[in-house]
């Protein structure tokens, strides 16, 4: 029997569950996938906004201000990538710069730092925007992270503390009785109190309990260009086109780790699975982000990538306990600004519960945050250092992204450690880099066969049925 159930182990689960361990209580997150971090949380513009976007009297808009106040000091806490770079709003047109002026009041009424650029003053800070920008909005606290491993440390320190965590855990029914039944593909668990982070699937979650749902979801596709390092970066700072009603726009926006995103689109689509890349979408975001920056080196394109973002048709995000059904909080419709959101919906949520059932906090409660090291930050005398101690750190194993073997290791013994190839690439980048894996892929299945005291054939790609490789061609004792 568990105190609190979460479904979903996306960026907002990850955060509700750390902030539940610091209580007593027993606590399980069940997911689907065969990592956390997955769906919206994989495939996002990876921006902490600074709030000047969502209308006035939403979730959105409160919830985004406080959780951009709040990144800066939880990641120094858990020891993850935050950079508050700035951002720009770009207007090309005299209708845009009527809309513009509006995001600045609006801005300013909420007082977030921002001020009115012309383009000569923008030129000096963006030297590739295009001459068709008339005007800029500046909004210096915009800032960027690296979702995965905010989501991954959420959920270690959550392991610390006592939370369960099970994977390849498909919901595919609830039951009330005098508790709840949560019925998974393989599995059956009993809960006092459901928390619905299902993303895309939040409404049929949902609906398993309560036919009578008062929402739907929507899945909205975002597809996305990666370009390789530059010599000389494309941007400094976030940029926006105005805003549309279909969101913010397509983007451009360094990343922490040096590389640029181009994107997203905002299509709505029927199959919320569907993460494939389109001609049409590509097209698209190579049309619009054309107008706001010149000469963007598409030669230097080293992947494409797609998520899906679940989009209510409340147009806000929907955080409430079920009105029919008392410890069923529903934590769903979390689109942009869910990231930047997202510890402010937690401190939300976990309030809720706390403020009704008043559980107690734990006495004995430390941050123990991932200090493994990033070979590639330190100097040369601290990387020796390293390699004395330890030669599988003077082993490199990605070259792109100079990433060793010790690394690699380090990510898999981790609390919530990878298994798979993708759990490495999402921990510690191996395959993030020019070859996309070409190079080091073989090199890291090899490491988690070892480490994880397998076969090669059963290391995977990502999810279940994943495998690489079928059988041995050639077996040990066969001449060659």
């Amino acid at each position: 029997m568990f105190d609190v159930i979460i479904i979903g182990a996306g960026i907002v689960g990850c955060f509700i569950a750390k902030d539940l361990s610091r209580y007593d209580l027993k606590v399980l997150v069940l997911e689907k996938g065969n990592d956390v971090a997955i769906g919206a949380t994989m495939a996002n513009s990876a921006i902490i906004h600074s709030g000047h976007d969502p209308l006035d009297g939403t979730l959105k808009a409160k919830l985004n201000l406080e959780g951009n106040k709040m990144y800066e000091s939880i990641c120094k806490e858990l020891n993850c990538s935050f950079n508050r770079i700035g951002a720009y709003v770009l207007a090309t047109s005299d209708e845009e710069v009527e809309q513009l002026n509006l995001l600045f009041k609006r801005a300013q009424s909420r007082d977030i730092p921002c001020v009115l650029h012309n383009k000569d003053e923008i030129k000096k800070h963006e030297p590739h925007v295009s001459d068709e920008v008339v005007l800029g909005l500046w909004l210096p606290s915009t800032g960027i992270i690296y979702p995965w491993e905010v989501a991954i440390a959420c959920m270690e320190q959550a392991i610390l503390h006592g939370v369960e965590l099970k994977l390849n855990q498909e919901v595919i029914d609830i039951k009330k009785e005098d508790i709840y039944q949560v019925i998974t593909s393989n599995n059956q668990y009993q809960t006092k109190c459901i928390v619905n982070c299902a993303g895309v699937y939040a409404d049929e979650i949902y609906k398993m309990i309560d036919p009578s749902i008062n929402f739907s979801i929507t899945a909205r596709k975002g597809e996305y260009f990666v370009l390789d390092h530059l010599q000389q970066p494309l941007v400094h700072h976030v940029i926006y086109p105005v805003p549309s009603s279909k969101g913010k726009g397509v983007l451009i926006v360094p990343t922490t780790h040096g590389n640029t995103l181009l994107g997203p689109t905002s299509f709505e689509i029927d199959d919320k699975s569907a993460i494939n890349n389109t001609h049409a979408g590509l097209n698209y975001v190579k049309d619009q982000v054309g107008k706001l920056i010149d000469h963007i080196p598409f030669d230097k394109v080293i992947r494409t990538f797609a998520g899906n973002r679940p989009t209510g048709t409340t147009h806000d995000f929907i955080i409430e306990e079920a009105k029919l059904f008392s410890d069923f909080y529903n934590v769903a419709a979390i689109e942009s600004p869910g990231l930047a959101s997202a510890p402010a919906i937690s401190k939300m949520v976990v309030s809720m519960y706390v403020n009704k059932h008043n559980p107690e906090e734990k006495k004995e409660y430390v941050i123990n945050a991932n200090h493994d090291p990033k070979l590639n930050e330190l100097t040369i005398e601290e990387k020796n250092e390293f390699v004395k101690k330890n030669p599988q750190y003077g082993r490199m194993i990605c070259r792109c992204e100079k990433i060793t073997e010790g690394e690699i290791v380090d990510a898999i013994h981790r609390l919530c450690g990878a298994t798979t190839i993708k759990g490495v690439k999402k921990r510690v980048r191996p395959g993030m880099g020019r070859c996309q894996g070409g190079f080091c892929e073989p090199l890291v299945l090899d490491i988690l066969a070892r480490e994880l005291h397998k076969t090669e054939e059963e290391i995977l790609l990502d999810d279940l049925g994943s495998n690489l490789l079928v059988e041995r061609t050639k077996h040990d004792d066969e001449e060659s």
